[in-house]
């Protein structure tokens, strides 16, 4: 977005100029991230999360790559090549748990992102291609991350690529095919491990283009913040560097902290024991269960249990898993309230706090349990009101909620005072 106030590049040597006459690439990041790009003086901290989620993505990058130099896609060898890495390899084992534990920091910090975007409506006009973006970059995660899974070839790696690809199975004429030509072959085997490794080596990268547009679209209309409106003045901004990029700095912070705890003295502790067994089709286990940050999804999955007139149970769960996640591709046109901060929305608010976070949470935990009584109850009653809350709940919200008055800038919300007086 074009401010008039903002701080303009100026190269300061003859390099530099020449440089920016020719490829203009520090103006540009000038622009970007530094003093060069105004933003809102209210942000608060659950505008780092993107930043973080930036910070996972070059961890995950930069471990894979050199996991990838010491692993081999073969069944037959695969497990072992783990084992090679983590006993052998030099420093391998600080590699390999810092990327499986940097998949599930990458999945934390962009769950909370996307709530923040949920609570302060960040989908809602300029701002619709930013959301639809980073929706698209929530999927590209998910897919990297289950083929990631899939390459240490222990039991649950194994059988869980077994279970997901079978969901294709359930799409009528052509599913049987597809998932065939998913697994190379009937049943997960060396042809499904080298392409699963091949795609889960490329779509980082991919990710990472995505999230180039997800950033530049962002910078279109430039940055939401608390209250949810726009900027009307130069009193309203300050310049990201250095006031954001410290604050950013601190998140960073706090985020490698934890990042090493769990590293250095749970590394497992997010795993599957299963998964330190090779795996062996010929032994089921008993709870085929994915990674914790597909569970919630995975319980929407169970929860369809009964055949509803032509459509089979497993087909409908197959559904309705894909569109928990489609659904919110629309929320820009389903939530029509003018107001988008949760904070000046009062039945919003409440529906949100205590309605679909603790949905999600439940839904969480049910993922992760047996698939049997009262949990499969359970799954379907949390499944029922998360469709509820953003098909029906929402749209209804905003026709019929009163909002509270909001401040008539984003310098009055934060001194108290009208523009002109802070001035």
């Amino acid at each position: 977005m074009s401010f008039p106030w903002a701080k303009q590049y100026t190269p300061e040597n003859d390099f530099m100029k020449w440089m920016d006459s020719r490829l203009p690439l520090p103006r540009m990041v000038y622009n970007a991230v530094g003093a060069g790009y105004p933003v809102p003086r209210n942000l608060n901290y659950f505008w780092n999360f993107g930043a973080l989620a930036g910070l996972a993505l070059v961890i995950q990058i930069l471990t894979g790559v050199i996991l990838a130099m010491h692993y081999a896609a073969n069944v037959g060898v695969a497990f072992d090549s783990v084992e090679h890495i983590m006993r052998n390899v030099n420093s391998g084992w600080l590699l390999r748990y810092a990327h499986m534990n940097g998949a599930s920091f990458f999945f934390i910090v962009v769950y909370i992102h996307i709530f923040r975007g949920l609570f302060y409506s960040s989908y809602k006009a300029p701002r619709e291609m930013v959301w639809l973006l980073g929706l698209v970059i929530f999927l590209l995660m998910m897919a990297t991350a289950f083929m990631g899974y899939v390459l240490p070839w222990g039991q649950m790696s194994f059988w869980g690529a077994k279970v997901i690809t079978g969901l294709f199975s359930a799409i009528p004429l052509v599913g049987p095919a597809l998932q065939e030509w998913l697994l190379g072959g009937f049943s997960p085997d060396n042809a499904t491990l080298n392409r699963f490794f091949s795609l889960h080596f490329v779509l980082p990268f991919v990710i990472a283009g995505v999230i180039i547009l997800h950033i530049w679209a962002l910078h279109i209309p430039g940055s939401s913040n608390p209250t949810g409106i726009e900027i009307k003045g130069e009193q309203d901004t300050i310049p990201f560097h250095p006031y954001y990029t410290a604050k950013d700095g601190f998140g960073l912070g706090i985020f490698l902290i934890f990042f090493c705890i769990l590293t250095f003295f749970m590394p497992n502790f997010l795993g599957h024991p299963d998964n330190y067994i090779p795996a062996n089709e010929l032994s089921t286990p008993a709870h085929i269960v994915p990674e914790w940050y597909f569970w919630p999804f995975y319980a929407i999955l169970r929860a369809f249990t009964f055949d509803f007139l032509f459509i089979p149970a497993k087909l409908l769960g197959v559904i309705a898993m894909f569109g928990s996640i489609l659904l919110l591709f629309f929320l820009p046109w389903l939530d029509k309230s003018p107001v988008r901060s949760g904070h000046y929305r009062p039945v919003f608010r409440k529906f949100f706090w205590f309605g679909l976070i603790p949905c999600i949470i439940l839904l969480g935990y049910l993922g992760g349990a047996p698939a049997e009584e009262p949990y499969v109850m359970l799954s379907q009653l949390a499944s029922a009101y998360y469709f509820a809350h953003f098909l029906i709940i929402l749209p209804l919200i905003s026709m019929f909620e009163k909002p509270i008055p909001l401040p008539n800038s984003i310098t009055e919300s934060v001194t108290g005072k009208p523009l002109e007086s802070a001035a």
